[in-house]
């Protein structure tokens, strides 16, 4: 009984003094977060881009990151689930080697719009264009607001060629000719066209292609 009440000493010690078990409970605490966070880390930075899977072209990747500081994530996902109702009406589901270049990914399920990760091609320039300025004048019923002032605002070539930089000491492969040729890419160009050819690209430039078969014709 007496072994057992000295070894309760030390617990008792500190239960009795707040700073330290403060101190204790948030170590603890953060190796448990380690051992959930890492594994999951560590599995995200393995995948990789599957076969015809593109970092984005200058004009896109500004209009990826209009598109995040606008907030359209909070109301629209790009990630299809692999649910027969969600294919029938989007279309392929979505996998993790279609979204290695996006950051941050657009995953999700908070869903006020619909879902856009196929959306690229489903509508016309012009479409998107107006609906932008003014969802209600194609969709009447909608509550997503308009975005006039993207039309008037010009991209900055310097912005995105800065980005194309850091996302190459991030992993994504841009070549210096990629960057180089930034500038001219999107000079002249307003956040509107660059948002624009972002939704445009969705489920087009970045779908993975299937492996050729061993001994198919063109195939090494």
């Amino acid at each position: 009984m007496a072994r057992g009440y000295r070894g309760y000493k030390y617990f008792e010690a500190i239960e009795k003094n707040a700073g330290l078990l403060g101190i204790l409970t948030l170590i603890m605490v953060s190796i448990g977060g380690l051992a959930e966070i890492t594994p999951i880390f560590m599995e995200a930075h393995a995948v990789k881009p599957a076969l015809g899977v593109q970092p984005y072209s200058p004009l896109r990747l500004a209009g990826k990151d209009i598109y995040v500081r606008e907030g359209c994530y909070l109301c629209h996902t790009q990630m299809i689930r692999a649910l027969r109702a969600e294919s029938e009406r989007y279309g392929p589901y979505s996998t993790a080697s279609e979204s290695v270049y996006d950051r941050p990914h657009q995953w999700g399920s908070k869903r006020t719009g619909p879902d856009l990760a196929r959306v690229g091609g489903k509508y016309s320039d012009e479409w998107q264009r107006v609906h932008l300025k003014d969802p209600r004048a194609v969709v009447p019923e909608s509550n997503m607001p308009g975005y006039p002032w993207l039309s008037k605002a010009l991209v900055d070539p310097d912005e995105v060629q800065t980005k194309m930089r850091v996302l190459r000491m991030l992993g994504d492969p841009y070549t210096d000719e990629d960057i180089a040729g930034a500038r001219k890419a999107v000079a002249g160009h307003t956040e509107m066209e660059a948002i624009i050819a972002y939704l445009q690209g969705l489920g087009i430039d970045n779908v993975p292609q299937a492996e050729a078969p061993a001994g198919a014709k063109g195939a090494p």
